[in-house]
């Protein structure tokens, strides 16, 4: 097989797999605190357009970043004051965030922009374009080890870095700090922990503000990376395909990282499948758009075991007098 070919593949899918893990990641502490998130979607949608939104009209990267983050912070915010202090169903109040997102993303896109729901495209210096790491350009001509260097590891934008430098860095603080502890603790028995004399409600803040932040992370790839301004619902349920990940993997960061490159292959595959035949018969364009949803199903529905979350998830907390 042609390693050109492979490697390229290889590079698609680290790239695909980047919004899918920097979501399932966010999904990964709010629910371990017991805090069920399938606004995912929302969240990173709100992202999205508030970071290619303000890329456009200060023309800087950075700032769009930031906004995008903020954004998801605040919505995070929201979506925690209705499950957490208000003690409503977190299921609905995930669903009213995803409902708000994709209507108010496009409302605001029209009104500001008046371009039927994008924002303006941007320029180079208003995105984040390819690093080059060191030496890659000197280590081109190696077979095999420098294609691979070259190819695969170099030429990513910053985002996807910083997805794949969050599972350890969410490992280490689920299995090796104190507040990783508590935030176990509280998604399994958050009486004990409140007997224990630790805030339950703000351990399950701190938990939806860091889904925030990586929200913030994730919507912001798709318009100020992976794209070049905001198009309408132009997550198209990556949330919830990150949120399908996080199941499939138990709630574990490692199995989070490689369900969702698996996911990303899936969604590289189908891009190189189109326009190709299949034993001389054309099969439809979104068909095969349609592939990695369906067998995001299929492999839920059929290789996922009895996946168990944690005990105490979507049911809200109230402290005994």
């Amino acid at each position: 097989m042609d390693l050109a070919l492979v490697l390229s593949t290889l590079d698609a899918t680290i790239r695909l797999s980047t919004p899918l893990l920097l979501a399932s990641l966010a999904g990964l502490y709010s629910e371990r605190s017991g805090v069920f998130d399938i606004g995912l979607e929302g969240k990173m949608l709100m992202a999205a357009f508030a970071a290619g939104a303000a890329a456009a009209v200060f023309d800087s990267v950075w700032i769009g970043l930031f906004a995008g983050i903020m954004v998801s912070l605040a919505t995070a915010g929201l979506q925690g004051a209705a499950a957490i202090t208000l003690k409503g169903n977190q299921l609905i109040a995930g669903v009213a965030i995803n409902m708000l997102a994709a209507g108010l993303t496009t409302f605001l896109g029209i009104q500001w922009f008046a371009q039927g729901g994008r924002t303006p495209q941007l320029a180079a210096g208003e995105r984040f374009t390819e690093i080059t790491l060191p030496f890659a350009d000197e280590l081109q001509g190696i077979p095999v080890i420098g294609q691979i260097y070259h190819d695969l590891i170099s030429g990513h934008n910053l985002l996807v870095y910083i997805a794949f430098l969050a599972v350890p860095i969410t490992w280490f603080v689920l299995y090796r700090t104190r507040f990783g502890l508590r935030l176990r603790a509280v998604g399994e028995n958050p009486k004990a922990v409140d007997t224990a004399g630790i805030s339950v409600i703000r351990l399950r803040y701190q938990a939806v503000l860091i889904t925030g932040l990586l929200c913030g992370f994730a919507g912001a790839f798709f318009s100020i990376a992976q794209g070049s301004g905001f198009g309408n619902n132009m997550t198209a349920g990556k949330g919830f395909i990150a949120l399908a990940a996080l199941i499939f993997a138990k709630w574990k960061p490692v199995p989070v990282m490689l369900t969702c490159l698996l996911f990303g292959f899936l969604d590289a595959l189908q891009i190189r499948l189109q326009g190709q035949s299949i034993l001389g018969v054309q099969i439809p364009v979104q068909a095969i758009q349609a592939l990695p949803y369906v067998l995001t199903v299929v492999l839920l529905a059929g290789f996922i075991g009895k996946a168990v979350g944690p005990k105490a998830g979507g049911v809200p907390y109230t402290k005994e007098r």
